[in-house]
């Protein structure tokens, strides 16, 4: 079964500074039947203008996963953490027990285009953590690419959950994802246009997956595939 979520019907946010989507409900976007999917709780799909950001805020209790589309996010934290991060970077911060972060656009004329996913952890309390690693245009072209997991595996970045992201680009082949039994699934499309077992996904859209047993992904453009237990 796969329930279609268009970009359009999307909570929307326009702070001048920062122009936002909301998949799920979020701030003053609050919807009961938009709760989250899985433990997947938060995607935020945020364009910061030049010299803006997010000052100093805290999280507790969270997974908190940025994967920039376009530009540059600087990254600052309470744990010592300061980078920049920018396109094919993707940033993981565990806010366990509590954190304090900030971010901004570093640049003067551009601006950032990036998505803030947040998972749930499989146990609250734990102590914050950061990572932090780099997957190249090449190693997502035409392919799923694991670029999250609970165990790193593959190279990917670590998650504190039983949760896997995929990143592809697809430039008109196929990529097809097995489900596991059990499990569930969510993609959202970042920009372009994806066919999914037949159905048609633009820039925005997402989809809910479940008793699917293979995912067949196709068309031109750049995809996350969430796969999460059910």
């Amino acid at each position: 079964m796969i329930i279609l979520r268009k970009g359009e019907e999307r909570g929307r946010a326009d702070h001048g500074w920062l122009k936002s989507f909301h998949t799920f409900s979020f701030a003053d976007y609050h919807d009961p039947s938009e709760m989250g999917y899985g433990d997947l709780r938060v995607i935020n799909d945020d364009r910061v203008e030049p010299s803006k950001g997010f000052g100093t805020h805290s999280h507790r209790d969270m997974e908190i996963v940025s994967y920039v589309v376009e530009g540059e996010l600087a990254h600052k934290d309470s744990m010592g953490n300061t980078s920049t991060i920018t396109r094919g970077d993707v940033q993981r911060m565990s806010a366990g027990t509590g954190v304090l972060h900030s971010e901004y656009n570093p640049s003067s004329s551009s601006l950032v285009h990036f998505l803030q996913i947040w998972i749930l952890p499989e146990k609250k309390g734990i102590e914050p953590g950061y990572e932090q690693k780099h997957f190249s245009e090449e190693d997502k072209l035409n392919r799923l690419l694991l670029i999250v997991s609970k165990s790193g595996r593959e190279g990917s970045v670590s998650l504190n959950q039983d949760a896997d992201i995929y990143a592809a680009l697809l430039d008109g082949a196929e990529a097809s994802h097995r489900m596991g039994p059990g499990r569930i699934a969510y993609l959202h499309v970042v920009k372009g246009d994806i066919r999914l077992n037949g159905l048609d996904l633009s820039s925005g859209d997402g989809a809910k997956i479940r008793n699917e047993d293979t995912l067949f992904l196709s068309g031109k453009g750049e995809l996350l595939l969430f796969d999460l237990k059910g």
